[in-house]
């Protein structure tokens, strides 16, 4: 497996495990918190990131990492859910689906990335094919939904973009930036929960296990994977990456719930997934040398892992 290929594998990792959020929360959360579930999943995980590398910004880092902050976690994560709790589930995720046609248009504006017929093809190719995978006859539209749908689209992919413009300080791994990211997020997600949904509600065994997923594995693991893959591939490679988590949302629908899955969807998976890969082939890659707190090449993967943990101040 040639490096290039290694990473888009990691970086795979952080939307399929992502694509497991609905399972977790419906069968293993207290109902209708979602604020409150993005606080959980966000300021924990950030703060042990915090506590293991042991860095903070510096500088212009530190408002730097807020907007990061804001753009990925904080403003995403309840636009999403407001989306979520607006929309059917198979409007939601068409109308975040045109994420990738957001990055192809930020991206030649901040990145100087010109955009191409291949990469606004497989844009669109996956969105369409999300749309078979998760979208239902007779769904109704809410303009409040659609619209916070396609802010939060547009957020995650500014978040994107510009964690790929700004990189990262020297000296500082992708473990430290993701956990100034998550603090920051859940930091920004914290005043909004209260005002909104008011005291956390009791939780149970059951309640504790599902949040400790989605903020250590779904969360802190995914989003160090998802931040270290934009750095190594380019902005469109990474974001035509998402299709992967409605694939696996319905795979897990179906496998543990029962939910159909019939001809069209598998047709929809198909096609979105052929854009998945259609977006990976080519394409600019930043080389590391040029970004900055970049590592040293590695012929091997795991060599480049260990030396972003070491970067980010974690004993081995």
């Amino acid at each position: 497996m040639s490096r290039k290929a290694a990473v888009v594998a990691l970086t795979a990792l952080a939307p399929i495990s992502w694509g497991s959020t609905y399972l977790v929360t419906t069968e293993f959360l207290p109902p209708d918190r979602p604020l409150f579930t993005g606080l959980m999943r966000a300021l924990p995980a950030g703060l042990l990131l915090l506590a293991l590398t042991r860095k903070l910004p510096q500088g212009a880092w530190w408002w730097k990492a807020a907007v990061l902050g804001a753009l990925n976690i904080g403003a995403f994560f309840p636009l999403l859910f407001l989306a979520a709790y607006r929309l059917p589930g198979g409007v939601a995720a068409v109308v975040a689906s045109v994420g990738p046609l957001f990055v192809v248009g930020l991206a030649a504006l901040f990145l100087g990335d010109r955009p191409t017929v291949r990469s606004l093809l497989t844009a669109i190719a996956a969105a369409f094919g999300v749309s078979l995978v998760v979208l239902k006859a007779g769904a109704a539209l809410d303009l409040v939904g659609v619209a916070a749908g396609l802010l939060s689209a547009l957020s995650m992919s500014a978040g994107t973009v510009f964690t790929k413009r700004w990189g990262r300080p020297e000296g500082v791994g992708a473990l430290a930036l993701t956990g100034w990211q998550l603090t920051a997020g859940g930091l920004i997600i914290l005043p909004i929960a209260f005002l909104i949904e008011g005291a956390p509600p009791a939780l149970d065994s059951t309640n504790l296990l599902g949040y400790a997923y989605l903020a250590f594995g779904n969360t802190a693991v995914s989003y160090f994977l998802w931040f270290r893959g934009i750095e190594r591939l380019s902005a469109s490679s990474v974001t035509l990456l998402g299709p992967l988590s409605p694939i696996t949302a319905a795979v897990i629908g179906w496998v543990a719930l029962g939910q159909a899955l019939g001809p069209v969807q598998l047709a929809g998976m198909a096609v979105a997934f052929g854009a998945t890969l259609v977006g990976q082939l080519g394409g600019p890659r930043t080389p590391a040398a040029k970004k900055a707190g970049s590592f040293v090449s590695s012929e091997r993967n795991g060599q480049e892992l260990s030396m972003d943990l070491e970067g980010s101040g974690v004993r081995r």
